[in-house]
């Protein structure tokens, strides 16, 4: 099997018509207890870092805005309150165990009146041509089997001046920090997701889908080929999280 005939998930090379589902399998695993294990591994600072993420989305009263990766739904409860009666979220996900959740705790929440939930691949984005004032994909960009493929999607639902943040892990820009990092990631989490899932090689895949994401400049780069305009990127917590931001002209 040639390299063309391969994909990373993980360290591990698979063949790429089974990322998908092999993706798919780790997030039915942890979908039940995947805020809780948010909060557990980052401290709660994950919250800050949407939070930070709304703020440069632009997202005002009206706006039509696209969650992809949406999962349990944190990102789309706080575009609903922006956008408010006249506006809509859709919050989009390729994994039904985590649409589902989300869902389920948005309308428990009762804020779901301008939402709509969607199954769908970031690959092929079943929307309209230039649809959506804002995109965000928070910690799911790593997942996607074809990144370059998902962002010239993400580009065409987008509206002319309209927005995409892409959140994710990182490249850390130090040395000493990266050192720390590797040493939580590969010892601590998995161990945590043990305790707390009885799934300890979801999370030792997580560690290692971090290591195979493009680092900063590598993402930003990918971002102009598929022909966003004002790439910047902003790190976070020492660059283990990074928030790029693109334009589409």
């Amino acid at each position: 099997m040639s390299e063309q005939d391969t994909i990373d998930f993980g360290y591990q090379q698979v063949p790429v018509a089974e990322k998908q589902e092999k993706v798919a399998e780790v997030f039915h695993s942890v979908a039940q207890k995947y805020d809780i294990m948010n909060d557990l591994m980052s401290g709660g600072v994950h919250r800050l870092w949407k939070r930070f993420t709304i703020e440069l989305s632009g997202v005002r009263k009206g706006h039509r805005v696209l969650d992809i990766a949406g999962g349990t739904g944190d990102l789309t409860a706080m575009f609903s309150k922006l956008v408010g009666t006249q506006g809509q979220v859709v919050l989009a996900d390729i994994n039904a165990s985590m649409l589902q959740v989300g869902r389920d705790r948005l309308i428990d929440r009762g804020t779901a009146d301008n939402i709509e939930f969607v199954q769908a691949n970031a690959e092929t984005l079943p929307f309209p041509d230039n649809h959506f004032d804002c995109i965000t994909i928070a910690f799911g960009l790593r997942n996607v089997t074809d990144k370059n493929k998902a962002l010239r999607s993400m580009h065409r639902v987008l509206k002319p001046g309209g927005r995409l943040l892409v959140l994710e892990f990182s490249k850390p820009q130090t040395e000493w920090l990266s050192s720390i990092y590797d040493q939580y990631s590969f010892k601590v989490l998995p161990f945590m997701g043990k305790l707390v899932t009885n799934d300890a090689e979801s999370y030792q895949y997580l560690a290692e889908s971090i290591r195979m994401h493009p680092d900063q400049e590598t993402l930003a780069g990918m971002m102009r080929d598929a022909e966003f305009e004002a790439v910047r990127y902003h790190n976070m917590t020492g660059g283990i999280v990074a928030l790029h931001r693109g334009v589409k002209p």
